[in-house]
C-alpha cells in the first residue's frame, strides 16, 4: 500500500536515511521503531509525502510519487503527530478542519465528525475549547480527525510519548480496535519496545538512518538479526563463545569456563554470540533449583546487584560470564536474592540465539 524504494535523505551535509526498500503492506500495521535519531521521523515525513527525498521514489498503492500528483496522493495518507496540533477552536471544529478543507458539505461533515467523536470517547468534549484539552484527549481529537478523513493510510509518529502509562496504553488499545475494524493500513513510528509488540503485525527497526531489520515480532525480538538490534530490542546477554561440536540439532559453545547447548547449527571452532533475553534466564537460589528443569543449561553464579523495575527487578548475575535476568518482586521477596547470594542461573537450548562472531 505503501513503499520506498533506493530512498536517500541528506540533511546539512550528511546522509541521515539510506533505505533501499521498506514497504507497509494493505490492511497491515507496521511498528517503525529506534532510538532517538535513528531517521524515524524523517522516514515517516517522506513516507506521508511531506518530505522530498534527494533521491528514491515513494508509491502509494503502486503509484510513484512526483510533483504532479503529489497532493493528490497526499490526501489518501493520513498524519498523526506526538503533538496534537490542534487549532484554537471547540473539539468538533478542530475534527472537522480536514474534511471543511476537501469541501464536505455541513450536513456530511456534521455526520462524519458525530461518528469519529463518538468512537474515540470525546463526544462529549465536543464544544470545548481544544487548549482545555488534558494530554489524552487532545491526542483523541488528533486521532478523530485523521479518521474522519478516511484515508488509506495512516501514519504515526510517536503519538502517545508524551502520555502517562495509563492513558497511552488505553488509547493504543483502542487504535488497534479502530484500525482492525476499519481494515486501515497504518505505521507507527515509536522508540518503545512494548508499543511495537503491542501495536505492529510486523516491526521494522532502524538504525543509523538504515533499515537494520524487518520481520514478525516475535522474529525480531527474539532473533536479532545483529548486536546492535539485540541491544535495541532489549536482548542484554549478548555473550561471545566459540563452537566446540555440534549433535543432534544442537550446537555445544564455549562460554568463558562454561560449556552451554543451543539449537543451532555451526561448524566446530567457530566464533559466534550467544543472545539471550534476561526474561529467558531463571534464577534460583543455590540449593533450591529444581533437578526436573526442563531448562538444559544451568550455570552456578553469585549475585552482583538487584534493580527493582517496577513490577519486576532486574539481577545481574556473575557466571563467570555476565548474565542478566529478570524476576518478579514476588519472587525477589519469596527468594530473597540479594547481591552475593549463591545462585544457579537457568535456560532453555531453545531461548538462545546465536549470531556470526567477529
Amino acid at each position: 500500500m505503501l513503499a520506498v524504494h533506493d530512498l536517500e535523505v541528506r540533511l546539512a551535509g550528511h546522509t541521515v536515511l539510506d533505505v533501499p526498500h521498506l514497504s507497509v503492506l494493505r490492511a497491515e500495521t507496521l511498528a517503525l521503531m529506534g532510538p532517538n535519531g535513528a531517521g524515524k521521523s524523517t522516514l515517516l515525513q517522506v513516507m506521508a509525502l511531506l518530505l522530498r527525498p534527494r533521491s528514491g521514489r515513494v508509491l502509494v498503492a503502486g503509484e510513484p510519487a512526483s510533483p504532479a500528483n503529489e497532493l493528490r496522493l497526499r490526501r489518501r495518507l493520513a498524519v498523526v503527530f506526538q503533538e496534537p496540533l490542534l487549532l484554537d477552536t471547540t473539539v468538533a471544529q478542530n475534527v472537522a478542519t480536514g474534511l471543511r478543507l476537501r469541501g464536505f458539505d455541513a450536513g456530511r461533515r456534521n455526520s462524519r465528525v458525530a461518528d469519529w467523536l463518538s468512537r474515540f470517547g470525546i463526544a462529549h468534549l465536543a464544544g470545548r475549547q481544544a487548549r482545555t484539552l488534558s494530554g489524552g484527549e487532545a491526542q483523541r481529537t488528533s486521532l478523530a480527525r485523521a479518521f474522519a478523513l478516511e484515508p488509506e493510510v495512516l501514519l504515526l509518529d510517536e503519538p502517545f510519548a508524551a502520555l502517562d502509562p495509563q492513558t497511552r496504553f488505553s488509547l493504543l488499545v483502542e487504535l488497534q480496535e479502530t484500525l482492525r475494524e476499519t481494515g486501515l493500513t497504518a505505521m507507527l513510528v515509536t522508540h518503545d519496545r512494548n508499543e511495537a509488540l503491542m501495536f505492529g503485525q510486523r516491526v521494522a527497526v532502524i538504525l543509523a538512518g538504515r533499515i537494520a531489520q524487518v520481520g514478525d515480532p516475535v522474529a525480531v525480538f527474539r532473533r536479532p538479526a545483529s548486536t546492535a538490534v539485540a541491544a535495541f530490542v532489549g536482548v542484554e546477554n549478548v555473550l561471545p563463545g566459540i563452537v566446540q561440536r555440534c549433535d543432534g540439532g544442537l550446537a555445544h559453545i564455549a562460554l568463558g569456563s562454561h560449556s552451554i547447548a543451543v539449537v543451532a547449527d555451526h561448524p566446530v571452532g567457530r566464533q559466534v554470540i550467544v543472545c539471550l533475553r534476561p526474561e529467558d534466564i531463571t534464577v534460583v537460589l543455590d540449593g533450591g533449583r529444581d533437578k526436573q528443569t526442563s531448562a538444559r543449561n544451568t550455570l552456578p553464579g553469585t549475585v552482583v546487584s538487584v534493580t527493582p523495575l517496577g513490577a519486576v527487578a532486574r539481577i545481574a548475575v556473575d557466571c563467570g560470564v555476565p548474565l542478566v535476568a529478570v524476576v518478579t518482586m514476588q519472587s525477589l521477596q519469596e527468594l530473597g536474592f540479594r547481591p552475593g547470594s549463591p545462585v544457579h542461573a537457568s535456560f532453555k537450548a531453545t531461548a538462545a540465539h546465536t549470531l556470526p562472531g567477529r
